[in-house]
Order: C-alpha cells, then sequence, then structure tokens
C-alpha cells in the first residue's frame, strides 16, 4: 500500500485585530500598574498613528515592564489591580482620538549598566499580527549609547524608541505604524 506524502504544516497568521475586541479584552484598570498616590507613579502616554499621520482610535496596547529597582515581576496574578502589587503589565484601549494612557513607575536597569525599558505591544486594525517595540527613558544617555539595540539602528531611528520626559514628569511616547518617524518595531524569530 502507497504511504500519502506527508504534508509540512505552516503556523498560519494572526487574526486581523478589529473594533470588535474593544468590548472584551480591557478590563477594570488594565492601565494602572501602580495607583496614581504611589510615590514613583509617573504617567506614560502618547497616541498611536497610522501610516498616513491620523489617529488610529480602536487599537489596543499593552506593555510589560521592571518596575523602579530593576525587578521584573514573577508573581502569579497579572491582571491583580489591587492597589499594592506590581505586576509589570497593563492593557489599554485608546481613545476615540487614539490617545493612550498608563500609569506605572520609571522601569530601573535589570542589570548595572543598561538601559532601562519598557516592552510595548500594538494591536489595531489592519494587522495580521501584533507589533512589539521598546520604550527608553531619555535620562540615562551613557546607558542609551551603550544599548545593543539602539546601537544596532541608524542614529535617525533611534529617536523613535526613546520617550520625551515632560515638565510634570510623564512620559510621552507616541506610536508610528508606519510613514515619516515610523516607530521602529521588533521582530521575533518563529519557532519552526
Amino acid at each position: 500500500m502507497a504511504q500519502a506524502p506527508e504534508l509540512k504544516l505552516v503556523p498560519t497568521p494572526g487574526q486581523t485585530i478589529g473594533p470588535f475586541y474593544g468590548y472584551a479584552l480591557p478590563f477594570e484598570k488594565g492601565g494602572e500598574l501602580v495607583n496614581q498616590a504611589h510615590p514613583a507613579a509617573v504617567r506614560l502616554h502618547g497616541v498611536v498613528y497610522d501610516g498616513n499621520g491620523e489617529v488610529i482610535p480602536d487599537s489596543m496596547l499593552e506593555i510589560w515592564q521592571a518596575d523602579e529597582h530593576g525587578n521584573v515581576a514573577s508573581a502569579d496574578g497579572s491582571l491583580v489591580r489591587d492597589g499594592y502589587t506590581f505586576t509589570g503589565w497593563g492593557r489599554v484601549p485608546v481613545d476615540n482620538v487614539g490617545h493612550y494612557t498608563f500609569t506605572t513607575v520609571n522601569p530601573g536597569p535589570t542589570e548595572e549598566g543598561k538601559a532601562p525599558f519598557i516592552m510595548l505591544t500594538v494591536f489595531a486594525r489592519g494587522l495580521l499580527n501584533r507589533l512589539f517595540t521598546r520604550i527608553y527613558l531619555p535620562e540615562d544617555t551613557e546607558a542609551l549609547a551603550n544599548d545593543p539595540l539602539l546601537t544596532s539602528l541608524p542614529e535617525d531611528r533611534r529617536k523613535t524608541l526613546i520617550a520625551t520626559r515632560e515638565a510634570d514628569g510623564s512620559l510621552r511616547f507616541d506610536i508610528r505604524l508606519q510613514g515619516e518617524d515610523e516607530t521602529v518595531f521588533l521582530s521575533y524569530p518563529r519557532e519552526s
């Protein structure tokens, strides 16, 4: 009896994220990694733009980060929002003008001399898969100048990964999916 040829299966792309997720995936206090009254609380905010410079009102963002001491949370319960537990994870939808806000802390470096950063994931209309990037803090210019990811980029592209510190201490980080000043997005090798 002849054997059927072996088929090689390939992964299928993720589904396009559309406006339908807005009612199901966000959760109460999803953008509040720490309470606003926390002594180290900082606002991380910005706007998500498409390739034409128009705001994207139906996107969703997730962040992952270390705490202010550089410790990566490893306790169970990333959805805990009890006002005391820092989980290092948050998820928010943008508002109707593409603006997002997280209340978090400035992450500390995970190793001595490393540039502190926040991982950011973007889900938006027209994307078959989510996008990954980093948000670096602007202050430690020496650590930024030695960061392996940043130094691998042309100088004019590095600025798309560095937040701006505003007068009130907030971090401003706008996300541009395409076009002029497109945010640098990261790719990770897929497992075969």
